[in-house]
């Protein structure tokens, strides 16, 4: 058990040490094989005010099956939608639930709430990080590989949220990351520094606008959405400026030859990938999907400190 992490609140990936990462995805792999059973009475709420079909599913799944219970708090249909102050929400919902995990839009608005509740706060996707992912996909490589220690990962397309976060795993994991994106599409500065301090000249943190050179010999490819949510009105001006972008079985064949293919979903077939590659042989996405369950479990469970 990462015990360690009991109430602590995870607003992005380096709030866990290099350890507490490798405990989570240890756990995750455990409670994958059902050689770890766990229960908790517990109440789990999420207040998801972006689209959600994996994180809002496995949360939600991840905690019924460690015996707790899940309320949605659509912001629709609470307060929040009629302008009730963050913190005002924060220090209610305190009083009712035993963990909260949040996707929104500013990672600010995530911040306060967990400086206003005394429940551990989870970031469940902000413009910032998605931390949440980044555990999957690290649990999906290490099955792959059997360790994480060495790889490289290429991340090819916009410098967005999911950039940020693997940026930071990678670096915690003693793993090489290459992003590679357009000009004017790069990732978080501050987060490019921290996730370099980070790997303290272990390993490289490196940025290229050469999605040909960062794929050469890596072990894992990984892209995302050219336009995240809230970027809907980008999507075609986007289109020609990312294509060279594109995971094609072209660009995957300057990869080592046993590479792995990832993406977060959901997938714009022919975009930012194409239909070839996700359904390839080296298509590791479903299996990807299906490990946010079992990374999201374990951080549940050790954060509620389930036993």
């Amino acid at each position: 058990m990462a015990s360690s992490l009991v109430g602590r609140d995870l607003l992005g990936l380096a709030d866990l040490s290099s350890t507490e990462l490798q405990e989570l995805l240890e756990m995750a792999a455990l409670l994958k094989s059902q050689k770890l059973t766990l229960h908790c009475n517990k109440v789990l709420g999420l207040l998801f005010s972006k689209a959600s079909t994996r994180t809002r599913v496995s949360f939600t799944v991840a905690m019924y099956q460690l015996g707790g219970q899940v309320i949605d708090l659509n912001p629709n249909v609470t307060q929040v939608s009629r302008g009730e102050p963050v913190q005002d929400t924060a220090r209610v919902l305190d009083r009712y639930l035993d963990i909260l995990a949040i996707r929104t839009f500013a990672q600010q608005e995530l911040e306060i709430f967990a400086n206003y509740a005394k429940i551990p706060v989870i970031n469940a996707l902000t413009d910032l990080e998605h931390p949440c992912q980044i555990l999957a996909d690290l649990l999906t490589i290490q099955e792959c590989f059997g360790s994480l220690a060495g790889l490289t990962l290429t991340y090819v397309g916009d410098g967005n949220n999911v950039a940020n976060s693997l940026m930071l795993g990678c670096a915690l994991m003693g793993m090489n990351v290459r992003v590679a994106f357009p000009s004017g599409y790069a990732p978080d500065a501050e987060i490019v520094e921290k996730a370099r301090a980070i790997a303290d000249h272990k390993t490289e943190v490196i940025l290229t606008h050469d999605a040909q050179a960062a794929a050469k010999g890596a072990q894992v490819l990984y892209t995302d959405v050219w336009a995240s949510m809230g970027q809907e009105s980008e999507a075609n001006n986007r289109l020609p400026i990312f294509q060279p972008y594109q995971i094609s079985q072209q660009l995957l064949s300057f990869a080592d030859p046993e590479a792995i293919v990832l993406h977060c979903l959901p997938a714009h077939r022919g975009e930012e990938i194409t239909d070839e590659v996700i359904e390839g042989s080296q298509s590791k996405v479903w299996d990807q999907a299906e490990n946010r369950l079992h990374a999201q479990k374990a951080l549940l469970a050790s954060i509620l400190e389930v036993v």
